[in-house]
């Protein structure tokens, strides 16, 4: 008899996750927005992908809705790879367990024996156990916590503090090491089961390359088994066994580091711009203020927009970013929010502003 999925929500997904992972059934928790997930999901169709053991939603930077397909085998891995760096932990949860980071924290406790403890997103109430302990957290998470000394002091007292699931400002992230957090920035996605390469470097088992144009291969058994239903997708994205991100990197002194998307260039005035480098010079004058987006623009192709919660208008921003970038980059306009939109995972959500800009425009 074919298997279907088995839904569930977040709350119950920790409670459920030991059968998955003993592959007695396939589970799809339901996030914060239902009838969308299970409109792409469709929980009464059959699974095709062997050993699949979770099914996690995703925008990625698409904003289109997808099913991610992880196996048993992929999660067990991704856990084991983790686990030969760490070693044994307890972890932490602070993170929503229906997205891929929040997941993994759980796999990573079923592999290592131990329970979960779950704290508070706004880490306020941290109470890690005795022994070595882990804890998993977005750069939102850390920002906020930079100003709470009684935060800092607990997440001191982790081992390990796995900092992921968007880009972190340098200067932030030394501000952090240098008040004694043993931060490992992780960079991955939901087809790898989350981080599969720490400080730079590829976990055990996982393959990191980057291809002659630039672009960053991930493979391993960590990796995804398909896209939910979507088998053209599948087939573009996983390819001879590797995702195929849409980020571009580079090798510099033994280790992978993230340059941006490829969807982050953009052509304004006939001049080839990275977003990616104008938001890293945002982030330097005013760290976690603003967001850098392009909109269509007849007369220049591209027009670099900044959204920014800073009371400084367009001419100051122009001249503060004028000795980091060129000309071309610098924004052409300025829209004030009240506050950076995020999704619930910490990331910065784009898609969402650049909608409402795009709204008002019309």
């Amino acid at each position: 008899m074919d298997r279907l999925l088995t839904t569930c929500t977040a709350d119950e997904l920790p409670a459920r996750l030991p059968e998955a992972l003993a592959g007695r059934l396939t589970l799809a928790p339901i996030g914060e927005h239902p009838e969308q997930a299970l409109a792409m999901l469709r929980p009464e169709l059959p699974i095709t992908e062997p050993d699949a053991a979770v099914v996690v939603s995703t925008s990625g930077s698409s904003g289109v809705p997808k099913g991610v397909v992880l196996s048993r085998k992929a999660l067990l891995a991704a856990a084991e790879a983790s686990q030969q760096v760490l070693g044994l932990m307890s972890w932490t949860c602070v993170l929503p367990t229906g997205y891929v980071a929040g997941l993994m924290v759980l796999v990573r406790a079923h592999v290592a024996g131990r329970p979960v403890v779950f704290a508070s997103p706004d880490l306020s109430d941290l109470a890690p156990q005795a022994g070595a302990n882990a804890i998993s957290i977005v750069p939102t998470q850390l920002f906020r916590a930079m100003d709470d000394p009684a935060t800092m002091a607990s997440l001191a007292r982790y081992d390990a503090i796995l900092l992921g699931g968007a880009a972190v400002d340098p200067v932030l992230l030394d501000r952090a090491r240098s008040r004694g957090l043993n931060l490992v920035t992780t960079y991955g996605m939901s087809e790898t089961c989350g981080g599969c390469v720490w400080d730079g470097e590829p976990l055990p088992g996982v393959q990191a390359t980057v291809s002659p144009q630039g672009r960053i291969l991930l493979g391993g058994d960590m990796v995804f088994s398909g896209y939910r239903l979507n088998p053209e997708l599948t087939a573009q994205t996983l390819t001879d066994g590797a995702v195929r991100t849409n980020d571009r990197g580079e090798w510099r002194d033994g280790r992978l580091r993230v340059l941006g998307r490829f969807d982050d260039v953009v052509t304004s005035g006939g001049v080839n711009v990275d977003l990616a480098a104008v938001q890293a010079a945002v982030d330097a004058v005013e760290p976690g203020s603003g967001v850098v987006l392009a909109l269509p623009d007849a007369e220049w192709g591209s027009r670099v927009v900044l959204a920014t919660t800073s009371a400084h208008d367009l001419a100051w921003w122009r001249s503060k970013l004028s000795a980091r970038l060129g000309r071309a980059a610098l924004p052409r306009q300025l829209t004030r929010i009240d506050v950076v939109p995020r999704t619930s995972s910490g990331k910065i959500d784009r898609q969402s502003l650049l909608g409402e800009l795009l709204d008002e425009k019309d």
